[in-house]
């Protein structure tokens, strides 16, 4: 079971943001920015690659969830949105989620 499926069944405790029947977020423990939020779905999918065509319509409300967010945070002006996929990509936790970063100047990516 990974880390994210015990924060979804509530066996971890998660500084919540949102949450309805599919997509839990919450503030992430290592900030990587002043707002650093995970946007997960409650759907065990371990990385992008394995979405498949029945997970899209979850995909674009992770989307709205983001937008939602952004605008709650003051993001606005800009935030970064992001997955990782796959061990190559940095990602340590095999259950799909997205990273909202924002609230100060970014720099590009590596």
């Amino acid at each position: 079971m990974t880390l994210f499926k015990k924060i979804i069944n509530g066996e971890l405790p998660c500084d919540k943001v949102f949450e309805n029947e599919r997509i839990i977020a919450f503030k992430d423990i290592h900030p990587a920015a002043p707002v650093h939020v995970l946007i997960v779905p409650k759907k065990e999918i371990p990385d992008l690659q394995s979405v498949t065509p029945e997970d899209l319509p979850l995909i674009a409300e992770i989307m709205q969830v983001a937008q939602q967010l952004a605008a709650q945070f003051n993001l606005l002006e800009g935030y970064r949105l992001l997955t990782n996929n796959g061990p190559l990509a940095g990602q340590t936790i095999f259950h799909l989620h997205f990273h909202l970063i924002g609230g100060r100047q970014l720099g590009p990516l590596a």
